[in-house]
């Protein structure tokens, strides 16, 4: 049986005692490596058992405190970059909440059970002013009708431009993809395969484009001009007020409307490039 003085020593040195086999007591250091006969008795690897010594309890108060806080793994690359969005990355997602917000609520018209149902039918000729096949069909009459010069060449532009619109809108809403807003009711007047994306709104961007190529154009009175840019304001606030698209969609929409006559302007066709080129083909 060892001292009083003994074990107040072995406490104060940090050791633990064991029993041996002979009933006596042993002292194994913890900042020591054991003696060869006690790892042989607890079957362990001398290797092992000096890696163990040799770990601070801080370290591993340290690592089981981090290994508890990513769930034993390291967080992926991508999801740290979630944890710390750019301002860019705010500013959209506020800006795209408060369209699908503002939209939902200008969506007054979208079914007859809406605040201003009743005016429905009127949103929805607005709807077939601005449809691009009126437009493609009066230009083209207009086109074969028309006996002067100048007016077959107006014509021929406005009909490339309302074919350009079509082409440029429909490959836009193939890429980007948005879907129509939830209250819309697809209900409109004759659709195609990319009707059913929301981004840009090709009525708006073909009233911009005609609203420009008719005030450039056309010999029009003070009127008739105002005439002109109210019908083009109001086929776009339709859109919304349909429940059809996105603020952002009209916004868009009359954006590259107003560019589009820019590249109509630098396409332009006359009679006699049409002719030439025809007769080259012949």
């Amino acid at each position: 049986m060892p001292s009083p003085k003994a074990r107040s020593g072995a406490a104060r040195s940090g050791s633990v005692p064991c029993a041996g086999g002979n009933g006596r007591y042993e002292f194994i250091s913890l900042s020591r490596t054991p003696p060869p006969h006690l790892l042989q008795r607890q079957g362990s690897d001398p290797t092992a058992a000096r890696l163990r010594a040799s770990e601070s309890p801080s370290r591993r108060r340290g690592s089981g405190s981090s290994n508890s806080s990513t769930g034993g793994q390291q967080l992926p690359e991508e999801d740290c970059m979630k944890l710390n969005p750019s301002i860019i990355g705010i500013a959209l997602r506020s800006l795209l909440a408060i369209d699908l917000w503002l939209s939902k609520r200008l969506g007054v018209c979208a079914c007859e059970d809406a605040s201003w149902g009743s005016v429905r039918p009127l949103m929805k000729l607005v709807e077939i002013s601005g449809h691009g096949i009126p437009w493609l069909a009066g230009a083209a009459y207009s086109l074969y009708k028309s006996d002067s010069a100048a007016g077959q060449e107006v014509m021929l532009n406005l009909l490339m431009a309302l074919v350009l619109d079509l082409v440029l809108v429909g490959a836009m809403k193939a890429i980007v993809r948005r879907r129509r807003p939830a209250h819309n009711r697809m209900d409109m007047f004759a659709t195609f395969s990319v009707d059913g994306y929301s981004f840009p709104s090709g009525h708006a961007t073909r009233a911009a484009m005609c609203a420009r190529f008719l005030l450039a154009h056309l010999v029009l009175a003070a009127p008739l001009r105002f005439l002109v840019l109210l019908w083009a304001t109001f086929v776009g606030f339709s859109r919304v007020l349909l429940g059809r698209h996105h603020v952002t969609d009209v916004a868009f929409g009359f954006l590259m409307g107003y560019w589009q006559y820019n590249l109509v302007e630098m396409l332009w066709l006359s009679p006699v490039v049409l002719q030439s080129a025809i007769g080259q083909l012949q």
